[in-house]
């Protein structure tokens, strides 16, 4: 059976120090399959858009910012991980410079900036943890993982980087 993932961006906006990042925090829907976890900024990308445009565009709808500058720091295949078991897709950005000053929240939480050095003390999905420390290393390559889901739970995580 072919792969036909739900295509997706997300994104990481950094300070102009590049000591915190932007996250929202979901706390605004009690059906949020993300309820109280911390997150970046994305979302499905449009099927007239290709990743940067999809990021730039949700980054704007969800915190009120343009982006500058960003860069591609991977891509993750989550087989499984939406909320009826859908595969998704996504682009892993990060921000590094904006124009604008960011919304206070959004529809789906409250967007806190929190030191990068502190992101792993939130609490986050189980995945996430895996991922975000090549999101924010040192390593120029970019990653290339896949993090297979069953029932809400990661599953495995392997990537590759080239």
């Amino acid at each position: 059976m072919p792969y036909t993932p739900i295509v997706a961006t997300l994104g990481y906006v950094l300070s102009p120090d590049r000591s915190q990042v932007l996250l929202v925090h979901r706390n605004a829907r009690q059906e949020d399959l993300h309820l109280g976890k911390y997150n970046g900024l994305g979302g499905k990308l449009e099927p007239d858009e290709d990743v940067v445009a999809g990021m730039r565009r949700e980054i704007h709808e969800e915190a009120g910012i343009d982006c500058n500058e960003l860069s591609l720091r991977g891509t993750i295949s989550w087989p499984g991980f939406g909320k009826h078991g859908e595969d998704w897709l996504g682009f892993i950005f990060v921000i590094t410079d904006y124009s604008g000053t960011p919304y206070t929240s959004n529809p789906e939480g409250t967007l806190e900036w929190v030191p990068v050095e502190n992101i792993m003390d939130l609490p986050l999905w189980d995945g996430d943890r895996h991922f975000l420390p090549l999101v924010f290393d040192d390593d120029a390559r970019a990653f290339h993982g896949v993090m297979p889901y069953r029932d809400g739970r990661m599953v495995s995580w392997r990537y590759s980087r080239v």
